[in-house]
């Protein structure tokens, strides 16, 4: 493209999901509330572990991790949305986009790797329980956090320097909510397919090293729930994974296929799910893990009782 006919892009317009400003209004109520909600319980849930000794043990120390990651990942997001929708703008800086991309890169992976932390823990104290206390001890689950931490963020940086390194011309509106790296991608004037062989290499490792570790755990317990003799300890060794097991479908289930294809084919299905993942199931980890778990809801019970 000759360079007299390009204007640079210095801001992006985030049209929302409907573009009609009735349903916006709708979309607005239900995003302000359903943060809310995500913000309140999952504090509820980190409140209540650290509140209770008898929770201080790994499988709890990487929810309240969790459960901090699934504040911040809509916080990078949403509230952008809802003050935008306040003020009757659209408008997003080129800087504001780029660092959306790069935390909602590394939070969204970050969940990723605490589910396949969660269930090598869950692995461990299924098929290795006399080591359990051996095998997970406190340093070993700081450095798992740690290194998780450090390859998401290296990962995101990755991403974000590819993004900033192209050049987006005179298109700039988003059907979006937020600086989604897809539809980004498809506003660039640049040839983006470092960035889509990127995403086929790079991310799709980062993807699929904490879902692989998720399944090799998964079936080696249930190959180990397989061989127990009593129901009850059956229902036992089940019910500890019933919670994670849910969370694990709801992302991946989300995720899966989103962004292992070509930026140009981003849909309106792709949006959807993208909404599910960022917004809904944070919302409603706390609420899985609450009603399933008797440990959490008696703490909660405490902190009741003591208010």
């Amino acid at each position: 493209m000759d360079g007299d006919n390009q204007t640079m892009v210095t801001e992006f317009l985030l049209l929302g999901l409907t573009g009609q400003p009735a349903k916006e209004e709708i979309v607005f109520g239900m995003f302000l509330w359903m943060y809310l909600v995500t913000v309140s319980g999952n504090l509820l849930i980190m409140l209540a572990i650290s509140c209770d000794p008898h929770l201080h043990t790994p499988m709890y120390f990487f929810l309240a991790n969790l459960s901090s990651v699934d504040i911040s990942a809509p916080s990078v997001t949403v509230p952008k949305a809802l003050v935008n929708h306040m003020l009757g703008s659209k408008s997003i800086s080129y800087t504001e986009c780029m660092t959306q991309i790069y935390f909602f890169i590394a939070l969204s992976n970050m969940d990723g790797f605490l589910l396949s932390v969660m269930a090598y823990d869950r692995y461990v104290a299924i098929c290795h329980p006399l080591h359990y206390t051996l095998m997970m001890r406190p340093r070993l689950c700081v450095l798992l956090v740690v290194v998780s931490w450090v390859i998401t963020n290296l990962h995101a940086l990755l991403h974000t320097l590819l993004m900033v390194r192209l050049t987006f011309c005179s298109r700039n509106a988003v059907r979006h909510f937020f600086c989604d790296p897809y539809p980004i991608l498809k506003l660039s004037c640049s040839d983006t397919f470092i960035n889509d062989l990127m995403v086929f290499t790079v991310a799709g490792l980062v993807f699929l090293t904490p879902f692989t570790c998720i399944v090799v755990s998964y079936a080696y317990i249930f190959s180990k729930v397989l061989k127990l003799q009593s129901a009850h300890g059956i229902r036992k060794a089940l019910s500890t994974c019933g919670s994670h097991l849910t969370v694990v479908c709801l992302f991946y289930g989300s995720i899966l296929g989103i962004y292992m294809h070509p930026s140009s084919t981003y849909t309106i299905q792709d949006t959807v799910a993208t909404i599910i993942f960022t917004v809904v199931t944070p919302m409603v980890n706390p609420f899985i893990y609450s009603l399933r778990n008797r440990d959490i809801k008696g703490a909660l019970r405490k902190i009741m009782l003591k208010s």
